[in-house]
């Protein structure tokens, strides 16, 4: 059962959005420098290094994790192990506003994965919400121009981010069907663990497939090591942090409406550090993405 949204609640939604804007142009950055599932691999084995002084009494045998390991390997797979490997290879051909609003698909995601396979209905307010940021979405894909629609051509890293939203929405489902493990204290950071222990097995075998598949090199030296270091902190262990309370307190369908704040982070950023300004229909729709968080907020 969701709360009312408080300033507190607001404030963990909008400050993971904004982590992960920085995550997309981060990503884009040091695309060049090291292959996407290895990037992924490599950023949660440094969330793992620094956050196991905080939660190492997971890993024991007697914690509570492991008898309910079937729930925490498909969190760590769902929200772990794929969701930010296909953003990474989504960022390879698109640029990080694109694949940010492209991700703002979430909320009709979040409503048609909760209707089908944890049997929540949607209602007319959230539908409606829903229409307004997919036809934000569709403004994105087809550049602006309408009559594109008709003979859209999807670039792969669109592909791969509607695959991202809709693994996401699953992880983010699931992590409001998951109590912490029993025998724990009640902590974000033993929480975060359980999913850190499946997902490194889940993202290292993405990255040992990608390294077998074909020849790879990782390009040491600051710029990797300081991106590295942003991602593994911020986006990773204390967006983390603030979108499981967030979404626990709110629900994930509301939850999802805060994500599209993802894309004029984004936008912000990409500006700023990328040259990559944003285009007119850019704007319009981050209104249409806006509106369908007011909209479908409003009974929460």
């Amino acid at each position: 059962m969701t709360q009312r949204l408080s300033p507190g609640t607001i404030a963990m939604l909008v400050a993971a959005p904004l982590l992960w804007a920085g995550n997309a142009v981060v990503g884009r950055v040091v695309n060049t420098l090291i292959p996407p599932l290895t990037l992924n691999f490599v950023r949660w084995l440094l969330a793992f290094a620094l956050l196991a002084p905080l939660a190492w009494q997971v890993l024991r045998p007697a914690s509570g994790l492991w008898p309910h390991w079937r729930r925490y390997a498909l969190l760590g797979l769902f929200g772990i192990g794929s969701y930010n490997a296909l953003l990474y290879l989504a960022l390879q051909t698109s640029t990080p506003l694109n694949v940010t609003l492209v991700g703002s698909g979430m909320p009709a995601a979040m409503l048609v994965v909760g209707a089908l396979f944890f049997g929540v209905p949607a209602t007319r307010q959230q539908v409606a919400g829903v229409l307004l940021s997919v036809a934000g979405v569709l403004l994105v894909l087809s550049r602006g121009s309408w009559e594109q629609l008709l003979a859209l051509r999807l670039v792969p890293g669109d592909l791969y981010m509607v695959l991202a939203t809709f693994s996401w929405s699953v992880y983010s489902w699931l992590l409001v069907r998951t109590a912490e493990p029993q025998g724990l204290r009640s902590d974000w950071a033993g929480f975060l663990m359980a999913q850190m222990v499946f997902g490194l097995a889940w993202s290292g075998a993405f990255a040992g497939a990608e390294w077998s598949l074909e020849h790879r090199q990782i390009i040491w030296g600051w710029p990797l090591a300081a991106g590295l270091a942003f991602i593994a902190i911020g986006p990773a262990i204390l967006a983390y942090r603030f979108w499981g309370v967030g979404v626990q307190r709110a629900g994930p369908v509301v939850g999802g409406f805060f994500v599209n704040l993802t894309p004029l982070f984004a936008a912000m950023l990409s500006t700023a550090f990328l040259g990559e300004a944003p285009h007119l229909y850019h704007a319009v729709a981050f209104v249409l993405i806006v509106g369908g968080i007011v909209v479908s907020s409003r009974r929460a």
